[in-house]
């Protein structure tokens, strides 16, 4: 590459990285409805037609910011993981899940914006496109890779299962995880709702005047989704 086309690619990334942390102002400002191209590119002293060859168009923007998002929230999980096991000595399942919904929450309470992006109210008039999935599935996949390493090693304490959801559940495991058992996967889909469910009531202000203590009601929630997937043998 030129200098100069080197030069141009530069100038290029910190133009969208500067239209993406005045969107994000505006996010938290106004909320993600009312994110509007032509404010970012006053506040950026940019003409709209400039900022229009970045991102044609509001969803575009959204569109970048979900997965940005997402690719944090993700990320967090994944580093909380690593550093969890690289402390050496054995760690259980059950204490790496944990360690995942916390590093989660805290992302969320430390970007409580960027989380209503991703899991608030859905934006009206936008429609998330399928390049948002690998991103938005990073978090899902980590907690399905812990359960499978459980049953793989120890193995899992299988959850019930009812007959009319079954056909579900084995859908469900064809589709995520086809060298699980069906029950486990399905428990994996209800702890996962549940996780984003709690974090959710505690950003929105559900909680308030209920949980005090919400780290260590969170924990606690935490550890009985990790025991409704499974992950109560001994040592799991």
């Amino acid at each position: 590459m030129s200098t100069a086309r080197g030069a141009r690619a530069r100038a290029r990334e910190e133009v969208t990285a500067a239209i993406k942390d005045e969107a994000r102002r505006q996010l938290a400002a106004e909320g993600a409805a009312k994110l509007s191209l032509r404010a970012v590119a006053r506040e950026l002293g940019m003409v709209s037609s400039a900022l229009y060859r970045y991102f044609p168009s509001r969803d575009d923007l959204l569109t970048a910011l979900i997965i940005d998002a997402y690719d944090s929230i993700g990320e967090a999980a994944e580093q909380a993981d690593e550093a969890l096991r690289g402390k050496g000595g054995r760690i259980t399942p059950a204490r790496r899940w944990v360690t995942v919904s916390e590093a989660v929450r805290a992302w969320a309470l430390a970007q409580p914006h960027e989380y209503a992006l991703i899991y608030g109210s859905p934006v009206p008039g936008y429609t998330a496109p399928m390049t948002t999935v690998p991103a938005a599935a990073r978090v899902g996949l980590l907690l399905i890779g812990i359960a499978r390493d459980a049953y793989q090693g120890l193995g899992v304490a299988e959850p019930p299962l009812s007959a009319e959801l079954r056909p579900e559940a084995e859908r469900l495991a064809a589709d995520l995880a086809p060298d699980l058992p069906p029950a486990v996967v399905a428990a994996l889909v209800a702890a996962w709702a549940q996780l984003f469910g709690l974090i959710g009531f505690e950003l929105f202000g559900q909680f308030n005047r209920v949980v005090e203590d919400r780290a260590a009601f969170f924990r606690h929630a935490a550890t009985q989704l990790a025991h409704g997937v499974g992950l109560t043998l001994p040592g799991a």
